[in-house]
This record gives structure tokens, C-alpha cells and sequence, in this order.
């Protein structure tokens, strides 16, 4: 339950300003990848639920189409740290749509990207601002013996500032459609044990004042978790992979033979949600996640830390 687009400031400034070639650079999408963890495929109950997310994300180093590490002068390497901080509201209703629970998200985003680049003589600090928001119009949630389901629509708004060639957009300036799917499965009777894997299909239209345009991503995500304290506690590993499936439009015919490459990339690494309690009554829960990446090609390979309160208002946890 965790912020799909506050770091979208970072996505072009990271490998435009760090590649050392144009055959390294990849146009980002909105979809931050691993965001969703252990539990990826399930709805909460219903009620509402308010969160307030922060996340990290520090890189410095670019692969190329081939995954080998993009070369500088150590006194000459680039770095980037962007930062977020994201609130979420979700509504989940007692409504049913085939057979599913009707649900509403909505996702403001305040990023903030420190990028340093000598070799292009760059230090920029965009300071933390009003980024683009997430809005999930249809979230269908199902609860099956031991598994759940949930599919829906989202919609990236581009609420954020943007000016084409600037760096130090805070939002991508363009508006991204969404289809996911995902599933949490219970892995022995007494619910233990969770292996859960969402997909994320993502396209765009073209970015303000320009004829450029992102290719399609696929994103998965997901984790292996194990439940304590009659399911209040669950600790384990979470994972993700994120590929471009179709080509970027640069807007400009590119030079001939040259090869931009789809990007891809994995993480994976820890992950604990916490209840926190008054008089035995659930007030919020507490998340931690820090993932590595590997396996990167045509795009940045760093580290991403994640926190997270959520707090349940009216929500029937008998249901």
C-alpha cells in the first residue's frame, strides 16, 4: 500500500543526465516498481484507509543495453537521490461488481530529487513539491478460500510541474493508463504462509510540448511473507521486475544503427508490517521495505527504502 508515482521526477532526469551515451538513455513511466509487497493481491476490508508513505531511492550507477556498468572518472560520477512522500485515501465499499468488492483510491505525490551530474556540470535540487497523482477509479477486490484477487484501472493525472527540457520537472508531463491484476495465495490451511504477484500494464500519451512518448511497461510485484500473531505480524521477502515493452518515440528521427534497447530491471530484499495497538484496537500499521536491484539494463541499478503508517477508519474487519 505504497506510492506509484512521487519519484516520477527522477525517472527521465537519472538516465539523461547520467548515461554516457544516447544508446543508454530510456524515457520513464510513472509505475514505481515495488511498491506493492507481501500482500500485493489483496484488498482490506472495507471502510477506509488512510496512509502516509515516504520512500528513498539512491543510484549511482547507469547499465547499459548489455547490463554492463556505464564507466566515469570516480570524480566525475553522478548520483541521484529522490525522495517522496505520498498520502493515500482508499475507500473500500461494501458494493460488489461481478462478484468483487468495489474500491477507490486516490494518491497525491510530494517528490523531491537531488541529481548531481559533473560530467554534465548538473546540480540540481528540485525541493519537494506537488508531483502527479495516482487515481485508481475501479478497484475490485475477492476473497476465495485461500487466495485473494484484486483487478482495476488507474490513471496518472499530470498535477505535477513540467516544462519540456527542463531539469527540474516534478512531475513527467504526460497522463498514464493502467491495467493491473494480482493474486495473494495462502500457501498452507491455517494461512500462515503468503506468496502474492501483481502485473501492472502501463501506456502513455505523447508528454506536453513535445512529440515524445514512453513505451509500454510491464510491471510485476509481489512477496513471500510469513504471518505471526494470528496474522497480525508478517514478515518476508518482497520482489519485483520491470520490463519496457514497446519502443520509446524520442520525437526526433534517431541516428542510423542505433540501438536504444528496452529497459529492464529486478529487486528484492526484506520486508515487515507491523500492527500498532491501544487497548487491544488496531490504530495504524507500520511497513518497512528495503530492496536491491539487479539484473538492470538500459537503466539505473540502486537501492529503495520504504516506510509507511496506515490508519483504518470505520473498517469492519469481520467482513
Amino acid at each position: 500500500m505504497s506510492k506509484k508515482t512521487f519519484l516520477s521526477v527522477a525517472a527521465v532526469l537519472i538516465l539523461a543526465a547520467l548515461a554516457a551515451t544516447p544508446a543508454s538513455a530510456q524515457l520513464g513511466g510513472h509505475n514505481f516498481r515495488g511498491d506493492w509487497g507481501l500482500t500485493s493481491g489483496s484488498q482490506p476490508p472495507p471502510g477506509w484507509w488512510f496512509g502516509l508513505f515516504y520512500v528513498a531511492y539512491d543510484t549511482d550507477t547507469v547499465r547499459d543495453r548489455n547490463g554492463d556498468r556505464i564507466s566515469f572518472d570516480p570524480d566525475r560520477r553522478g548520483s541521484v537521490t529522490a525522495q517522496g512522500i505520498a498520502p493515500l485515501a482508499w475507500w473500500i465499499s461494501d458494493k460488489k461488481i461481478l462478484g468483487g468488492t468495489y474500491s477507490l483510491m486516490i494518491n497525491p505525490s510530494f517528490p523531491n530529487t537531488r541529481l548531481e551530474a559533473p560530467v554534465f556540470g548538473l546540480d540540481v535540487d528540485t525541493g519537494f513539491d506537488w508531483g502527479d497523482l495516482y487515481l485508481q477509479p475501479i478497484n475490485l477486490g475477492w476473497h476465495r478460500g485461500r487466495a485473494d484477487y484484486m483487478a482495476g484501472l488507474g490513471v496518472f493525472i499530470p498535477t505535477g510541474r513540467y516544462e519540456d527540457g527542463a531539469d527540474d520537472n516534478v512531475g513527467l508531463g504526460m497522463w498514464s493508463y493502467e491495467v493491473f491484476a494480482g493474486a495473494t495465495w495462502y500457501l498452507n490451511p491455517a494461512k500462515t504462509w503468503n506468496l502474492a504477484l501483481s502485473a501492472y500494464w502501463e501506456t502513455h500519451s505523447d508528454k506536453e510540448d513535445s512529440d515524445q512518448q514512453v513505451g509500454d511497461l510491464l510491471t510485476l510485484e509481489g512477496g513471500l511473507g510469513r504471518s505471526f500473531a494470528e496474522g497480525a505480524i508478517n514478515v518476508g521477502v518482497a520482489y519485483y521486475g520491470q520490463w519496457k515493452l514497446t519502443d520509446d518515440d524520442f520525437g526526433v528521427e534517431l541516428p542510423a544503427g542505433l540501438d536504444v534497447g528496452k529497459h529492464q530491471v529486478f529487486g528484492f530484499g526484506p520486508e515487515i508490517n507491523l500492527p500498532i495497538l491501544a487497548k487491544q484496537k488496531l490504530i495504524a500499521i507500520l511497513s518497512a521495505r528495503y530492496l536491491f536491484e539487479f539484473g538492470a539494463e538500459s537503466t539505473t541499478e540502486g537501492d529503495t527504502f520504504f516506510l509507511g503508517l496506515t490508519f483504518p477508519v470505520g473498517v469492519d474487519f469481520g467482513s
